[in-house]
């Protein structure tokens, strides 16, 4: 680690900074998400990354106009260009989750490659949100009446209404609800990305330690799942850190009393069990 770079302590103050801000910035959010993962990137890497996001949109072609001349030029700057997309090996790597390593080797998951998208759409006044349609995030250009979908995981490929709804009837085999296409709040993307990471390490239980810091990031956000308190709790236990693990089941009892004290009292039990695991 560069010694004057930050802890890992200064990147989550940081991070619950900006998550708790009057307009959270989705790309330093994610950039501190990188940090976290990676201290050694410093404050230089995250300056280097702010800054090859500017030079791309840059590179955009002035006085564009319309949802799809917008569509059509990030998908020539970022998807032929550049070559920004994505391959089925990126969902086995931690790399593909994290900002600063998606923007140096172009490869991601669709929700990553579609920050990228946004940012550099959004610095070029581009009318640019993210769609988080189920397993499977895209990007949407201006308004509902004239809406465009592209897909920056296969490098921007524009995506009809059915297209759209095969993705989520093969993600959830129901069909496609108005509601999914409403623009993504930035803290649910950042969310959804942290769900990720924890997902891939839920995988590995060699890299706990990382699911670890992507649970104690979404608990900084200031809306976040209740549960996320007993999966911590959990992931504590399984990791040996009995009295800890048993002190954040008590906290997730705590909240479940009011509603559910039955299930509380069942929570409180676990606490105690993990406790007894001291003897």
């Amino acid at each position: 680690m560069d010694p004057e770079s930050p802890g890992a302590e200064d990147w989550r103050r940081q991070f619950t900074e900006e998550a708790r801000s009057e307009r959270p910035d989705l790309a330093t959010l994610c950039l501190l998400i990188g940090a976290v993962a990676d201290p050694g990137l410093g404050q230089r890497g995250l300056d280097d990354a702010q800054m090859e996001l500017d030079r791309l949109a840059g590179l955009l072609p002035y006085g564009v106009s319309g949802a799809r001349p917008w569509a059509a030029a990030l998908a020539g700057l970022l998807g032929r260009g550049c070559e920004f997309r994505g391959t089925p090996a990126e969902y086995q790597r931690l790399e593909s989750s994290l900002l600063p390593e998606v923007l140096r080797r172009r490869r991601g998951l669709p929700i990553l490659l579609s920050v990228v998208w946004m940012e550099v759409a959004r610095r070029a006044g581009a009318p640019v949100y993210g769609v988080a349609l189920p397993g499977h995030f895209v990007v949407g250009f201006g308004r509902p009446e004239e809406r465009v979908l592209a897909d920056p995981f296969d490098g921007g490929r524009p995506l009809t209404g059915a297209d759209a709804e095969l993705l989520v009837a093969g993600a959830t085999g129901a069909p496609l609800d108005p509601s999914m296409l409403t623009p993504a709040d930035p803290l649910a993307i950042v969310l959804r990305i942290l769900n990720n990471i924890r997902a891939w390490a839920a995988a590995r239980p060699e890299q706990s330690a990382v699911a670890l810091w992507a649970l104690d990031l979404s608990l900084l956000l200031p809306t976040h799942p209740a549960r996320l308190r007993y999966d911590r709790a959990q992931l504590l236990v399984q990791r040996g850190d009995f009295l800890a693990g048993a002190a954040e089941l008590d906290l997730y009892a705590d909240v479940l009393e009011p509603v559910e004290p039955r299930t509380a009292e069942t929570i409180r039990g676990r606490a105690r069990a993990a406790r007894a695991m001291l003897n």
